[in-house]
């Protein structure tokens, strides 16, 4: 996330995303689905089904 503006960071940090590889399970709530999409540009997102 270096580089990135303030506020994509502190959405990662609210995901759960603090290092490189870290990998995090959530429910997909509307909540959720909304900060996902706000930093998709820098995730990769698997269906955990």
């Amino acid at each position: 996330m270096i580089g990135r503006p303030h506020r994509q960071k502190n959405t990662a940090i609210a995901l759960g995303l603090t290092r490189v590889g870290i990998t995090r399970v959530h429910e997909a709530t509307p909540q959720i689905l909304g900060m996902v999409a706000k930093i998709q540009h820098v995730l990769s997102v698997e269906n955990a089904e």
